[in-house]
Parts: structure tokens; C-alpha cells; sequence
């Protein structure tokens, strides 16, 4: 609409013009070279505007004929940058569908038409990491630091190539160079960060947390978690040598993380051993309201240093008052009142833990139990076999691992904060991980050494319902003699003798062994799994009491 009336406005400017000299009537004369040529003044401007439109069109010719040349050379230079953009376009392509050939042969012809394009490095460099040609692939990534517009991604590519071939000092190396080039890129700080972690560097590592916060690389719960984390780390390490620094870090990570169950049973135990009872104390509460574990449960009990047990189980009776009918709340108050001995307690609290089913520790707090108060062998072992078949209690895990103490890293992964307190899993294994070809993917994916790691520390983690132990356990009544059957009369070998009845019940859980089971019961050790290595010897070539290789007998 606005260029409808632009040229209404140009026409009626033409048309006012027009009719202006034609009310304005002149004459021209013009004299050149003894010619005189004389006409009207409309005449005149009609004249001036045919000329100024063929001298247009002569120019406009003179500059297609001299242009031929240089509009040949650009219609060739555009062929082929389309030709080496199409080439791009298909080697991404096959790329992504991972035909290492047909992305060669179109980063070749990429090359040949496009050699000066960012995205020709790139198509080169991921073809040769498709396939496998590492040498070619970091030559395309240390040509792409020649250009300022590919110099963070050659940084990243090289980063990559060094950490897939465990070259950890140069990885960092180009993930530093590129937070210098660069300090917003996530995956240059979540490296450092990850190696300032594996370094056991905890400051330098708090200080890569706090930059990721402030560029908005991570939100700002995660990034406060994580520095209470490494803050208890180092707590933890500093708490021999620098018991003072140890405190204070311990009660910043408190304070920015309350349900941090190693930072707050650490401050409470040195603030007990201050003197300082009552800070120890809201402490360690304040933490056991947020989660509850044996660790903080151990620390508040044994706040006040010589207490007697009737203190102990007094300070238990509080925690089973913060949170009514946890389970650690009541594997803790059953232990209190068992070392107070009061038997009828401990066995009443510990009475709704069987009944839904009790964990490892809540049989071995019944063998305890039983062996404080009767002293019975029988009922001891009968519980200490439960136990080996009984559901495991929540543990520290992280990828597959478990620990008996909380590690701010895990080993297999290096993931900071990995660890969680839960029930193991009944059966624990490595999950395969797969690096990624593509400089734009695998950058999350553990290096090399880490995955060896992963499978050795996988095989070495022993699990009860995995590693083929024992059937559940069953008490055998005493029987009366049994009578020996008549021989059969296919078989060669003679009636086996019966057997003596026990004289009082016994447990007997048998490793599991191709070999057949004695056809005449008598009494059998108790056994035990315990961490084995590969080429010790079985159970039955162990002596009773003597720990070694899989199993530990009792007598």
C-alpha cells in the first residue's frame, strides 16, 4: 500500500511539473561548433531525460561486456561452493548414520570445493574419528586453531582425542586454554571441575563450582550441594592435621547442607570433644530430622563423653521420639538398651523390625541380644545364620559400587556427590559405558582409564544373592535313629549308616557345590560369606576358625 502511494506521488510530481512549463512557455538555443539549435524549453527537458536513459543503458552495457570474466569466474565459484556445501550436508549425513566410506568420500569432495569452510575441519575431523583414524582427526582439530571462529572447537575436539587416550595432563591443558578463550563453555569448566576433584584439590574445586554458579552453568541448589560436599571433604581430610579448619568447614557444609549426614556427624563428634554438648547436640538432631543414619544416631549417642548406658539409651529414646518408627531410630534404641541390659526393651522394640522382615543388622542385634541375656549358642547361631540370608541394610552406592564409608567422588565415574544412602540392589554390576565417535557427544562419557577401572572395581564388589551362596537356613529337630533301608538291588555301593541324632538343634548352611549332599544329617559348622580372591581354597579345606578364601567356619 505505501508503494501505491509513493508512485501516486511520483506520478502527480510529474504531472504538476509538466503542466507548470507548459504555462511557462520559452525557448533554448544552443550554439556548438557553428551549429545553432533552437526549441522549446519542454522540448529541451524532454531531450535532457532520453538522454540520461541511453546514456544508462550504454553504460550498463559496457559494463556486461567488460563483467563477462569476472561473472564467469563468480558463477564457477559458486558451483562449487554449493557443490562443497551439498558434500557437507551428505557427510554429515552419513555421519549420523555411520558409513565411515560414504563420509569420506564426501569429505574428500568437501575438501576439493569447500577447503576453506569451518564445517569442512569439522566433517574431516569426525570422519576420521568414525573411522578410527585418530592421527587425521586431531590434524583436522589443530587446524581448526588457525581460525578464530573454529579455535574453541579444535580446543574441544583435542580435549576429547587426549582424554580418549588417557593423556590426562594435555586434556586439561586444552580444557584450561579453552575457560581462558572462553569462560562460559560448560563442558571446558565441568572438566576442570572433574579433574579438580580427582586431584583431591577441594578449594580449587570450589572455586570451579562457584564460576559454573555464576555463569548459570548449573542452578543454584546443585551448585550450593556441591560446595558442601567438597566443604566435607575437606573437613575430612584436614581433621588429623588442622582440626580447627576442619571444624569450620564441617559447620559451613552443615549450614549449607543439613541432611549431609558425613559433615554433620563429623562436626558433632569434634564440637562432643570441645566440650561444646549442647551445640553438638541441636546438631546432630537437626541433622537426623533430615535423614536418618547410624552414623549421626553413633555420634548423638556418644555426645557427652563417659555417659553411662542409661544415658545412651535415654539420648536413643529422643531420636525415636523425632522420627516415631524409623528403622534407624529403632536398630539404635535396641542397641542402647542392650548394652543398659534391658533385654525386655530391646526385644519389644526390635519385635515389629522382625516381623516385616529383618535386615543383616537387626539379626545380628538378635544374636546379640540372645547372647547377652541367655548366653544360648543355639539361638545365637540361629540368628547369625538369618543374617546371611537376610535383606541387606541401606548402604553408601554409587555406579554399582558400594561402600562402608561416604566418599565425596565416586571411583568408577568421578562424579562429584555420586553417593546415595540406600538398599543396595540384589545383584551389582558395570553398565558397559560406549565413547561416542562424535567430538559433540562423548564429552560426558568416562575416559579410558576409568573404564578399565570400572570393570575391575565391579568384580571385586561381592554380593550374597549374586556370588551363589547358601540356601536360607533350617533348623533340624532332633530325630529319633533312623533305620537303614534294604540295598537296592541295582545299585553297587552299600547303605549308608545312619547317623547319631544331634543332641540340640543345629544351623547348617552348605556353599553351594555340584558335589551331592550326605544322605545322613550331622552337626555342620556355622559358615559365613566373606571376600574371597579367585585362587584361595574352598571351605572344606580350611581349618575351623582359620579365615581365608570365601568362607569363615565357626566350630
Amino acid at each position: 500500500m505505501v508503494r501505491v502511494l509513493v508512485y501516486l506521488f511520483i506520478i502527480a510530481l510529474v504531472a504538476v511539473g509538466a503542466v507548470w512549463l507548459a504555462d511557462r512557455p520559452g525557448e533554448v538555443s544552443i550554439l556548438w561548433q557553428g551549429y545553432r539549435i533552437e526549441t522549446s524549453v519542454a522540448i529541451a527537458a524532454i531531450g535532457v531525460v532520453v538522454l540520461a536513459f541511453l546514456t544508462l543503458v550504454a553504460w550498463a552495457i559496457m559494463r556486461f561486456v567488460f563483467g563477462l570474466p569476472s561473472a564467469f569466474g563468480f558463477a564457477s565459484r559458486a558451483r562449487r561452493r554449493a557443490r562443497g556445501f551439498e558434500a557437507i550436508s551428505r557427510g554429515m549425513v552419513a555421519i549420523g548414520a555411520g558409513d565411515p566410506i560414504a563420509a569420506g568420500r564426501h569429505a574428500v569432495d568437501a575438501r576439493k570445493f569447500a577447503a576453506s569452510e569451518p564445517l569442512t575441519l569439522l566433517l574431516e575431523a569426525q570422519s576420521a574419528q568414525l573411522s578410527g583414524d585418530r592421527g587425521q582427526a586431531e590434524a583436522a582439530f589443530k587446524a581448526m586453531l588457525d581460525k578464530p571462529e573454529t579455535r574453541v572447537l579444535g580446543l574441544r575436539g583435542l580435549f576429547v582425542e587426549a582424554r580418549r587416550r588417557g593423556d590426562m595432563t594435555a586434556a586439561r591443558a586444552f580444557a584450561d586454554d579453552a575457560v581462558r578463550r572462553s569462560p562460559s563453555l560448560a563442558w571446558a569448566n565441568d572438566a576442570l571441575l572433574d579433574f579438580h576433584t580427582a586431584a583431591g584439590d577441594w578449594q580449587a574445586a570450589r572455586t570451579a563450582v562457584e564460576r559454573r554458579a555464576a555463569l548459570r552453568l548449573a542452578d543454584k541448589g546443585e551448585a550450593k550441594r556441591q560446595r558442601a560436599v567438597l566443604l566435607a571433604a575437606e573437613a575430612l581430610d584436614a581433621k588429623d592435621r588442622e582440626p580447627e579448619k576442619a571444624l569450620a568447614a564441617a559447620l559451613e557444609a552443615v549450614k549449607l547442607a543439613p541432611g549431609l549426614t558425613p559433615a554433620a556427624a563429623l562436626a558433632g563428634r569434634m564440637l562432643s570433644e570441645r566440650g561444646d554438648i549442647k551445640k553438638a547436640a541441636r546438631l546432630l538432631e537437626a541433622a537426623w530430622k533430615q535423614v536418618s543414619h547410624p552414623d549421626v544416631a553413633s555420634a548423638y549417642l556418644d555426645v557427652r563423653p563417659g555417659d553411662s548406658a542409661r544415658d545412651r539409651l535415654a539420648r536413643a529414646e529422643t531420636l525415636t521420639k523425632l522420627r516415631p518408627a524409623d528403622p534407624e531410630g529403632v536398630l539404635a534404641l535396641a542397641g542402647a538398651a542392650i548394652h543398659a541390659q534391658d533385654f525386655a526393651r530391646a526385644r519389644s522394640t526390635l519385635k515389629p523390625l522382625l516381623a516385616g522382615g529383618a535386615s543383616v543388622r537387626a539379626c545380628l542385634l538378635m544374636a546379640e541380644l540372645e547372647e547377652a541375656e541367655h548366653g544360648a549358642t543355639g539361638r545365637v547361631r540361629e540368628w547369625l545364620g538369618r543374617a546371611t540370608r537376610a535383606p541387606r541394610d541401606a548402604a553408601w552406592v554409587a555406579d554399582g559400587l558400594v561402600s562402608d564409608q561416604w566418599l565425596p567422588v565416586s571411583p568408577i565415574s568421578g562424579r562429584l556427590d555420586a553417593f546415595v544412602w540406600t538398599v543396595p540392589p540384589a545383584t551389582l554390576g558395570s553398565q558397559g559405558a560406549h565413547l561416542n565417535d562424535d567430538v559433540l557427544a562423548d564429552l560426558d562419557e568416562p575416559s579410558t582409564p576409568l573404564l578399565e577401572g570400572r570393570a575391575e572395581i565391579a568384580e571385586a564388589v561381592t554380593v550374597p544373592a549374586a556370588a551363589g551362596l547358601a540356601p536360607p537356613a533350617t533348623i533340624e529337630q532332633p530325630k529319633a535313629e533312623a533305620k537303614p533301608e534294604p540295598k537296592a538291588e541295582t545299585k553297587a555301593e552299600p547303605p549308608v549308616a545312619p547317623a547319631p541324632a544331634p543332641a540340640e538343634p543345629v544351623v547348617e548352611i552348605a556353599p553351594v557345590t555340584t558335589k551331592p549332599a550326605p544322605q545322613a544329617p550331622k552337626p555342620a559348622p556355622v559358615v559365613f560369606p566373606v571376600p574371597h580372591a579367585p585362587d584361595d581354597p574352598g571351605p572344606e579345606q580350611q581349618a575351623p576358625g582359620e579365615t581365608k578364601g570365601r568362607f569363615r567356619i565357626f566350630s
